[in-house]
């Protein structure tokens, strides 16, 4: 089987577009199940493996103490595998039919402790163009919750720190939400005295937040700085942009805030009832100045 691995890998890169993380990750457990299947009960070709075989592995990994996802990832990883080989009619049949992938464990989403936050947004160096810059994009996605694309989608006209406030979400979908007062300091302070120092010359970009070669931040860009600061505030645990988007929840609704408000803000109502609790009904406004632990 192992022949067919590099033919697999070009059709998940060229033919399904595939991130070189995910296209890691499904040939990884490709060569873990080859691997087990040579070594278990000698197969060494695609037409021998049978049902039976894909069951036998995954019961290895849960003896192995796998996480459900990750055994579920790997039936998938199999599934596309086997699939692309009947596609190519090296295999007459599909030994992962009607194999039933375990469902993923329900974990309450990852949220840090107001301390880690002020922690975390106060990290960047602030002496320098991309440190003030880190520091507005930090305190805005706490400011508001938005999601990490939301957040390198605003332009500048997005953005009014004077009346405090940002409009993001797109055509159909957009959000006017409020911001403290510490977002709309670094939000004017990054606009006004830093981001054409990124800029190049005459450069017309209107992203709000931009690289050091003055275009849009990429979401790669934003994981990075996340990264960075969060282990230059100290924070062990490895987080993510929507380690924000839930602690700015979190926090709101710990202290007392209206879930369907907060629903509102987040632009994701159905989920954020369910992760987040349930509160009588206020404005958005005075729900924020109320209860977010920055809003002043």
């Amino acid at each position: 089987m192992r022949q067919t691995i590099h033919p697999y890998a070009l059709y998940l890169e060229e033919d399904k577009g595939m991130s070189s993380s995910t296209l890691e990750s499904y040939l990884r457990d490709v060569d873990k199940f080859i691997e087990f299947a040579d070594k278990e009960y000698g197969i060494r070709e695609a037409g021998q493996v049978r049902r039976t075989h894909v069951i036998l592995f995954i019961g290895k990994l849960k003896q192995a103490g796998r996480a459900n996802a990750t055994i579920a990832r790997s039936v998938v990883s199999l599934r596309s595998y086997f699939h692309f080989l009947m596609r190519r009619g090296e295999i007459l049949q599909d030994p992962t039919f009607d194999v039933e992938a375990p469902k993923a464990d329900k974990t309450p989403p990852q949220v840090l402790t107001v301390d880690e936050i002020e922690l975390l947004l106060a990290s960047p160096d602030t002496r320098s163009a991309q440190g003030v810059r880190d520091r507005a994009m930090l305190e805005l996605l706490y400011a508001t919750g938005i999601r990490v694309s939301e957040l390198i989608a605003l332009d500048i006209r997005d953005v009014q720190p004077g009346m405090r406030f940002i409009r993001c979400g797109g055509a159909g979908k957009e959000r006017i939400l409020p911001i403290g007062a510490p977002a709309a300091h670094w939000a004017s302070v990054y606009v006004n005295d830093f981001r054409n120092h990124l800029l190049k010359t005459d450069s017309d970009e209107q992203a709000l937040f931009v690289n050091v070669s003055g275009r849009r931040l990429t979401r790669q860009g934003f994981w990075k700085l996340l990264k960075k600061a969060a282990m230059d505030a100290g924070i062990s645990e490895e987080i993510t942009p929507h380690t924000l988007r839930h602690s700015f929840a979190a926090h709101l609704i710990a202290s007392g805030a209206d879930t369907r408000a907060v629903q509102d803000m987040l632009g994701h109502v159905e989920q954020a009832g369910q992760q987040y609790g349930n509160h009588g009904r206020k404005t958005m406004k005075e729900i924020y100045e109320t209860h977010h632990p920055r809003a002043k």
